[in-house]
């Protein structure tokens, strides 16, 4: 899963869509999508999941309530790791540290919650951030937009 800007989104529908265009309308929206997916940024939200059982079970735990607030010490001792195992295992499974796992996790939830119509703050607060400024940097960070801005599309096109 990966963010795209507005125009890149409507390039994808032109496309995609059953409106007729001339084989050279159609080349020229090719060429703004391709243009658009250069722009994409480098940021996704992919978000890989763990082979090892101990980083399974803190993986798990967080799934089921992404604000949980414990630290990775605290989640290792009910995995039965310490904190530098896990950590060590964050980086080798995961590919990312732990807090960059854990935001990634976070705003997935808050995006399905946006969705649904959740309001800004209940959002940040659902999804364990201490406040909303704090959850609106790491969404933005994330998805290139506010979440204001992320519902305010989506009312935009009706969903």
């Amino acid at each position: 899963m990966f963010v795209v800007s507005p125009l890149l989104r409507a390039g994808i529908l032109a496309l995609t869509g059953d409106g007729a265009r001339s084989d050279e309308a159609a080349r020229r929206v090719r060429a703004v999508v391709i243009d658009e997916l250069g722009e994409v940024p480098g940021e996704t939200l992919h978000l890989p999941e763990p082979r090892d059982d101990r980083l399974r079970v803190v993986t798990e735990l967080l799934h089921e309530e992404p604000g949980r607030g414990e630290t990775l010490a605290e989640l290792g001792r009910v995995a039965g790791a310490s904190e530098r195992t896990l950590s060590r295992l964050f980086h080798s499974d995961l590919g990312m540290s732990f807090q960059r796992w854990r935001t990634v996790l976070r705003v997935h939830h808050a995006l399905f919650r946006l969705t649904e119509g959740a309001s800004v703050t209940d959002t940040a607060m659902g999804c364990g951030w201490s406040n909303p400024s704090a959850f609106i940097g790491a969404f933005t960070a994330l998805v290139g937009q506010t979440p204001g801005r992320y519902q305010a599309e989506l009312r935009g096109r009706g969903e």
